[in-house]
């Protein structure tokens, strides 16, 4: 497969780390398949075989239970620290509000009553931007796992295939040329990233979804989209290139409550189609003749989880911009904290929450003045993809 300069890993790498995936897949198959080849053996060896048998099926179970505990685990502390991180992200800022000043703001948005200072300060400033930051992370995340299995690397990129530079460019073009804002600049790059993904999957449609045609025309159509947003900036009165400038980097200083309903609707429905697909999407990274032996109808499969993913990566750039390294980072931190015999797209969406909310803590407490998140995103990304790369490759899956 061949994926380019910009993608962080190189051919070598991608078939280093696939061939490791495959010898985990057929390892698992070769304990099933010891299983089925000690029952058929003579009945004169079956006292021995018959202990190794039970031997084997009870190895099989710890390693199973072991992998469900440990899966738990991670969901639970992912879910808990989500929590922590939505609570102080409400509460710290210039001004530092209190547990209660919080539930009671809360308490008056259901019971329609208003708290004077309170209610603007915690209801409208900070909690639009908490709740569209998580629910954009949940967005880029799962997008970001889904592309990766796709993609057979789970140090690639969605960015690779155009939707974000699509998104990016519509909005550009939005801003400066048609003045939009609030809402309808959201709708508008929205529809940029599913024309631009829908271009992509039928310049590459083959008899069904060719991911390496996906890629190639995606990379293709990344670079002339680019070119345009450049141009239509390079246009732009003063005013208009800053306000294009904020939104490319990614930012939740615009957030709104008419942005919340969009995305929460988005993010629930296609976030639970993936998560019902997991278990088949996580088989793709094992490539598509070992996903078919395992069951999966792989063609399906990839078109399901790629629309769902697009859709998602659509929406969350179209509300808060394109935050760096979380979609590209939550999918692999996920499959560490997993391992790699649990399904882990839906860890990956809790990762991107929490990756976005703990950078929109530190982008407000940043001394002289306040940044985007998108900024803060970049400079964490930066380090834990380098720590990422040397562990992989100490582990020799690089």
């Amino acid at each position: 497969m061949t994926i380019s300069s910009s993608s962080p890993a190189s051919s070598a790498q991608i078939e280093s780390a696939q061939t490791h995936q495959i010898a985990s897949a057929r390892q698992v198959s070769d304990n099933e398949n010891s299983i089925d080849e000690i029952t058929s053996l003579s009945p004169e060896t079956t006292g021995t075989r018959a202990e190794q048998e039970r031997e084997l099926r009870a190895r099989l179970r710890r390693t199973r239970r072991h992998d469900q505990l440990r899966s738990a685990s991670v969901t639970a502390a992912l879910t808990l620290g989500l929590l922590a991180l939505f609570y102080a992200d409400l509460a710290f800022g210039h001004e530092v509000y209190s547990f209660s000043d919080i539930t009671s703001v809360i308490a008056g948005i259901f019971d329609g009553e208003t708290i004077p200072g309170l209610s603007f300060a915690i209801g409208e400033l900070r909690m639009p931007r908490v709740i569209i930051g998580a629910l954009c992370g949940i967005a880029f995340g799962m997008a970001g796992a889904s592309f990766q299995h796709l993609l057979r690397n789970m140090m690639a990129s969605p960015d690779i295939i155009g939707i974000t530079t699509g998104a990016n460019t519509a909005a550009v073009f939005g801003i400066v040329v048609l003045g939009l804002s609030d809402i309808r600049l959201s709708a508008f790059a929205l529809l940029g990233g599913l024309a631009t993904a829908t271009l992509v999957i039928w310049l590459s449609w083959d008899h069904g979804p060719n991911i390496s045609k996906l890629i190639l025309m995606g990379i293709g159509l990344a670079a002339a989209l680019n070119a345009l947003t450049s141009w239509i900036l390079i246009r732009a009165d003063q005013w208009d290139m800053q306000t294009a400038q904020r939104w490319l980097t990614g930012s939740l200083s615009d957030a709104a409550w008419s942005q919340v309903m969009p995305i929460t609707a988005i993010v629930v429905v296609s976030g639970l189609l993936l998560i019902a697909l997991n278990r088949h999407a996580d088989m793709l990274r094992f490539g598509s003749s070992m996903a078919t032996g395992l069951g999966v109808r792989v063609a399906p499969t990839q078109i399901a989880v790629l629309l769902l993913a697009v859709i998602l990566l659509s929406a969350a750039t179209a509300t808060s911009g394109p935050i760096a390294f979380v979609s590209f980072l939550a999918g692999p931190i996920a499959f560490r904290l997993c391992g790699p015999n649990k399904p882990a797209i839906g860890r990956a969406g809790l990762v991107g929450a929490c990756l976005v909310l703990a950078s929109d803590i530190v982008a407000q407490h940043l001394p002289q003045a306040h940044v985007p998140v998108g900024v803060v995103t970049s400079l964490i990304g930066g380090p834990i993809l380098v720590i990422l790369m040397i562990r992989m490759a100490c582990t020799k899956e690089v």
